[in-house]
């Protein structure tokens, strides 16, 4: 990642003779591979970079995309509402550009992921080894969600997909009671209509929430809040498979 002085910040994978090109000349990869974090450049043009490896945020707002990804401010709620841990069998589905499942394989998870796009799941699987490398315990099939989860015993099931009603039941089936189902959704609407198939379900102990994010600017003694904010992404819906 590097980093102008305008704190303007750009994706770059490092290659031996590489070249990172911008409005302000040219930056050569071989000035910065072998070097520690936080190591200063200059382009061609004299701008100055700050060089450091992304994180897990940098990298799901910077990089290639075939679908909206969901941000890191709900990212990090939903990682604890699905209370992941190492060797948590998930059920993934909606995986679109793979932010979400390198958030899960981050935390150890083993994802079983369906989408039904093609590319989307080419996307997320290259997104995925870009990130964190390939041999990772991520298994991508391209099949819909709504016909049916052909697997048992899961730990989770994470949903970003527009119906995710239609999956309760199937999750129901796939899960070992005490298993946790969050999904992640754009509008109140879809959320009522989910938590009504999920009152109607073997599951219980429901909750939504929505999680807003506000900076604030520090500089000397002006200390306030940013004027912008990011407010509404989605909703987080969480719930848990009790026993009959």
């Amino acid at each position: 990642m590097l980093v102008d002085g305008k704190a303007r910040r750009y994706l770059v994978t490092l290659a031996t003779g590489g070249q990172f090109h911008s409005h302000s000349g040219v930056t050569e990869h071989d000035e910065l591979i072998g070097r520690p974090e936080g190591t200063t450049v200059r382009s061609s043009g004299g701008a100055r970079y700050v060089a450091i490896r992304p994180t897990l945020a940098d990298f799901v707002l910077k990089m290639p995309r075939g679908a909206q990804v969901i941000y890191p401010k709900d990212l990090g709620p939903l990682l604890m509402l699905a209370d992941v841990f190492p060797g948590a069998r998930v059920f993934e589905s909606g995986l679109g550009s793979g932010a979400l499942s390198m958030t899960l394989l981050r935390a150890g998870a083993d994802i079983l992921g369906y989408e039904i796009r093609d590319d989307f799941a080419a996307r997320a699987r290259a997104n995925v080894e870009a990130f964190l490398g390939d041999g990772q315990r991520y298994t991508v099939e391209v099949r819909d969600a709504y016909e049916g989860i052909e697997a048992t015993g899961l730990d989770r099931v994470v949903l970003d997909l527009p119906e995710p009603w239609r999956v309760v039941k199937h999750a129901a089936a796939a899960m070992h009671h005490g298993g946790i189902l969050v999904a992640y959704l754009p509008t109140i609407g879809q959320v009522a209509q989910l938590r009504e198939a999920l009152a109607e379900s073997a599951f219980g102990l429901a909750e939504t929430i929505e999680v807003l994010q506000r900076s604030w600017h520090v500089e000397g003694q002006s200390v306030r809040p940013d004027h912008r904010m990011v407010a509404h992404t989605g909703f987080l819906t969480h719930a848990r498979l009790l026993g009959g």
